[in-house]
């Protein structure tokens, strides 16, 4: 699962550039390292945030890290550190932060968008979800459905879903995307896929 994670996390870092704010000690601490249970830290000053990679989550190979901090600074990421630890923790304006956020929700739900959509999915007829982009309902042709691979999207809405969720400040035990599967005709529940327990089945 790591190694999929991170294909997905590094591009969320360099969107856009970061702003030259001044910086402030104040943290507000939103999640633990538990062992291999770690998760996305985001400190928020006054006017800056932290957000630190733990070290589950960053390519093993050394040769890679100086291109990943190089591409974050060309893209305007005020600093990066690589902690003792193994995690990287990236610094950046609260504004800026605040703007990742908003660029990710967008792409979320272009993602909605596009397979609710897309030929690709045939078999997808809606697809609804709450506001903390927590739970989602997938509206389905059942019998299309299951003689497809369209259940392959719950993927892409999952992986979206959780680092969304990461970034506002989730820990890893409180992030959870739930996907019901549900046939469009009867309101008959097919399935339920539960990110990122879904990795590890």
């Amino acid at each position: 699962m790591k190694k999929i994670l991170i294909l997905f996390l590094v591009p969320l870092f360099i969107l856009s550039a970061c702003g030259n704010d001044d910086e402030s000690n104040q943290k507000e601490d939103v999640s633990k390292n538990d062992g291999e249970n770690q998760s996305i830290e985001v400190d928020k000053g006054l006017l800056n945030v932290e957000v630190t990679l733990p070290a589950s989550f960053i390519d093993t190979e050394e040769e890679n890290h100086e291109q990943m901090i190089a591409d974050a600074k060309a893209d305007g990421v005020k600093d990066v550190v690589v902690n003792d630890d193994g995690s990287f923790t990236y610094k950046m304006s609260k504004a800026k932060h605040k703007e990742m956020l908003a660029e990710m929700k967008k792409g979320l739900l272009e993602t909605i968008d596009e397979i609710k959509n897309s030929e690709d999915y045939v078999s997808i007829i809606d697809v609804k979800h709450n506001k903390s982009f927590t739970e989602f309902t997938l509206m389905v042709d059942q019998d299309l459905f299951e003689n497809s691979f369209d259940s392959f999207a719950t993927m892409g809405i999952g992986m979206s879903a959780m680092f969304y969720q990461l970034f506002t400040g989730a820990s890893v035990d409180d992030y959870k995307v739930s996907i019901d599967i549900v046939n469009e005709e009867s309101g008959a529940v097919i399935d339920t896929v539960v990110y990122p327990d879904a990795f590890e089945e």
